[in-house]
């Protein structure tokens, strides 16, 4: 069942999102060549918590850190370490969850650290871009799939792949909520979208491959062929016009 949303609610998540926002503008300044994962993830948790948030991510299905931040070919849920290091060239995706009054943001960037070569570059511009192109369908209306298969559109017709494994989906006071949400698929499929629903809307696009596998450490999932991975995710309200981004400045 998909859960709609009050007015009271979506302003609770709103103020989330706005926290969960800042936070992802600040990390395009404080990313750079030396820093390691675990430097972000400490910036994160610190961050959320001088707000009065609470990190959503932190020992959800006992995951042992505050964010997720995953670099090249990670696709998603890289857990943060003191001696993974970034450096020049790298790209670095990261996942953000902040609860405020038990209402959830979610949202997620991909970086340059430091000058990436030009097929980096574009990957990232093609996930944004993907993301945008599925919002033009989180419209009172649309079918759920809708969204899924304008995401598929743009990446396949630039030359990427969308991974098939991991999803976007309903977002409220869970962080996971009906529906699932594919960046794949055909239209006119799924129900109809309605004013009050919120949903986290998250390309993961490789360059190669959308073929992936999880570590041993039962998190980290990575490209199966090693090429580059790209994350872009926003929470989104439906309305009765145009769809209202909670985690965008």
């Amino acid at each position: 069942m998909i859960i709609i949303k009050s007015p009271a609610e979506i302003q609770l998540m709103r103020e989330s999102g706005r926290v969960t926002a800042a936070v992802l503008r600040a990390l395009a300044q404080l990313i750079k060549p030396g820093i390691s994962t675990k430097d972000i993830d400490d910036y994160v948790e610190k961050t959320i918590s001088e707000n009065g948030m609470t990190p959503t991510f932190k020992g959800y299905n006992g995951y042992p850190a505050a964010v997720c931040v995953s670099v090249n070919e990670e696709v998603i849920h890289g857990i943060p370490r003191k001696s993974r290091l970034l450096r020049e060239g790298d790209i670095v995706s990261v996942d953000v969850g902040g609860t405020w009054k038990g209402y959830v943001s979610d949202a997620a960037r991909t970086y340059a650290v430091g000058r990436i070569d030009d097929r980096a570059r574009r990957l990232i511009e093609v996930t944004e871009a993907c993301f945008f192109e599925g919002l033009k369908f989180c419209r009172a209306g649309c079918r759920l799939s809708d969204i899924s298969h304008a995401i598929q559109c743009k990446a396949e017709s630039e030359g990427f792949s969308v991974v098939r494994d991991f999803v976007g989906h309903g977002v409220g006071r869970d962080m996971h909520e009906e529906p699932q949400i594919p960046n794949y698929g055909k239209p006119g499929r799924g129900p109809r979208l309605a004013k009050g629903m919120v949903f986290a809307i998250e390309p993961m696009i490789t360059a190669g491959s959308y073929e992936v596998e999880v570590l041993l450490d039962n998190w980290t999932a990575v490209t199966r062929d090693g090429s580059l991975s790209a994350h872009y995710e926003n929470t989104v309200v439906i309305t009765d016009d145009r769809p209202e981004l909670l985690t965008l400045e």
